[in-house]
């Protein structure tokens, strides 16, 4: 992935108080969605890995991974696609995090500069607890390699991650201004988060992990409601 002039964490964390009464309406309708769905924490068909991922590992028990992972922040068993999902998922939403710091000076519409602070309050705090879990799974917090995945590069495709922006989508986004860049960050914004969903309903399907199964209802409910507001925004630009 390629940052695009972004920021440092520092500033988009000491920011997180200011969006959180922003997200708080995001989040809490993600939560009704989630309320009103199937069951997460009960794989379908009992499965414990992600097809063509597995790579002979099975699930992996507290007792099975590192010594400190049974108290850490995501305890009990977890398979490989748990650990695919925050290896991916993290990039994911880094790339929504840049794209969210653009719409500052550059968007026109209330509710656009809005969403763009919703996002990123309630993801930054999901990447810190992602890169918790594989820290206590013991694994690396990238898949290098991993469904050829490449975040530089001018495409999007073969990234292994559904959803993320080219360079040159992001270059577009950061030469756009006023409505132009509305338009352009809830066309893009709406991919990227349905890319995220479908990520998210992998997990829940195939993860084994309860904590990150939960996470990852959140994930598909919170930025199904955004995607819904998203395409309410392009109907009346």
């Amino acid at each position: 992935m390629t940052a695009i002039d972004s920021p440092t964490r520092a500033p988009r964390r000491a920011r997180a108080s200011r969006r959180t009464a922003l997200a708080a309406v995001v989040l809490a309708a993600g939560l009704l969605l989630t309320a009103c769905g199937g069951d997460s924490g009960t794989p379908a068909g009992g499965g414990d890995g992600m097809d063509g991922m597995d790579h002979g590992g099975g699930a992996r028990s507290a007792s099975s991974a590192p010594a400190d992972a049974g108290s850490g922040p995501a305890p009990g068993a977890f398979n490989d696609a748990d650990v695919m999902f925050a290896q991916m998922m993290i990039p994911h939403h880094e790339q929504a995090l840049d794209m969210a710091e653009l719409a500052d000076g550059r968007a026109a519409d209330a509710e656009i500069v809005e969403l763009s602070d919703a996002i990123a309050a309630a993801q930054d705090p999901e990447i810190e607890k992602m890169t918790s879990w594989l820290k206590s799974w013991g694994k690396p917090a990238s898949a290098h390699g991993a469904g050829g995945m490449d975040h530089g590069g001018d495409s999007a495709e073969g990234s292994g991650m559904s959803g993320m922006m080219s360079e040159k989508d992001l270059d577009r986004l950061k030469a756009a201004q006023g409505e132009e860049f509305d338009r352009l960050f809830a066309q893009m914004m709406i991919d990227h988060h349905r890319g995220a969903v479908e990520m998210a309903e992998d997990e829940r399907k195939n993860g084994r992990n309860a904590t990150a199964k939960k996470l990852a209802a959140d994930v598909a409910a919170t930025q199904s409601t955004e995607i819904d507001a998203l395409e309410r925004i392009l109907d009346r630009l």
